[in-house]
């Protein structure tokens, strides 16, 4: 509840995350069938990376900010920021959408929404910013919760991007568990969890109760911005259980473009299954 993302919008983790976002949403729309987006911690949906909070830490200069002039761009880096200049209406770079509002601008007429924030006064600025669009549903409650009460959905065919903000110690547990009780409810759904890379440790037990859970189809791809080290935050991690086909090749050259542009020299970008069909 004290978590507000003001401060690190645009950083490199989002700018990983949404990456794999727009790749996912292009393959959903490969067919003409309409499907629904989940998104459990929406927070207030797109950000002023000029408000006081975003330049207090400043994390948007080395993520977004550093794409926003590349002209080495691979393909679908070039298309997520072609996204955000869109909806800047021009050159200059301001305002960032988080994970709602891209994919807002990527869904089509009949492609619904269903945006869950718990902060009380962020979930009013999520209403605000969504009031004129269509097939939006706007949630106030616990994320897991939405997972048991918004699941499987109508369309049934969809994607659900599970983002904490970790502020409690065992959010690993609380992400594997709603996972499993999301995907006993609608097991064809594609699932997409983010994690920070602080504990090599934790993350390798997070991993380990992935392979034992009894799901399959489960792609593993890390964003390391230099050697990890306990406590600090050094790398974004993206879970995809039943990802389309052949993503790993899609968003494989823009992890590789952030691994050399945005991290140090022991930067990577690591895309695998960690569990097999």
């Amino acid at each position: 509840m004290n978590y507000r993302h003001i401060y690190h919008a645009g950083n490199f983790a989002d700018v990983w995350k949404h990456a794999v976002l727009v790749a996912l949403f292009d393959a959903l729309k490969q067919k003409a069938k309409p499907f629904c987006y989940l998104d459990t911690h929406a927070g207030i949906g797109r950000y002023d990376l000029q408000a006081e909070e975003a330049r207090k830490t400043a994390e948007a200069d080395k993520g977004i900010a550093s794409l926003w002039q590349a002209t080495d761009l691979p393909e679908l880096l070039q298309q997520y920021r072609q996204l955000i200049a869109d909806d800047n209406g021009g050159d200059s770079l301001r305002y960032y959408p988080g994970s709602p509002w891209l994919a807002n601008l990527l869904r089509r007429e009949d492609d619904s929404l269903i945006c869950n924030e718990l902060h009380p006064v962020d979930v009013e600025t999520l209403r605000d910013l969504f009031h004129r669009q269509r097939k939006v549903s706007i949630r106030n409650e616990d994320a897991y919760q939405s997972l048991t009460a918004c699941l499987p959905p109508k369309e049934k065919r969809g994607l659900v991007l599970i983002d904490p903000p970790f502020e409690k110690v065992d959010e690993f547990r609380q992400l594997l568990d709603g996972l499993k009780n999301a995907y006993q409810r609608w097991p064809t759904g594609i699932y997409t969890l983010w994690y920070p890379i602080k504990s090599r440790v934790e993350v390798q037990q997070f991993y380990r109760r992935l392979e034992l859970s009894g799901i399959r189809r489960i792609l593993r791809a890390e964003l390391n911005m230099k050697r990890p080290t306990d406590g600090e935050f050094t790398g974004s991690g993206l879970v995809m259980i039943n990802p389309p086909w052949q993503i790993e090749q899609r968003i494989q050259p823009a992890g590789d473009w952030l691994a050399r542009h945005l991290g140090g020299a022991e930067a990577n970008c690591t895309i695998d299954w960690l569990v097999p069909e």
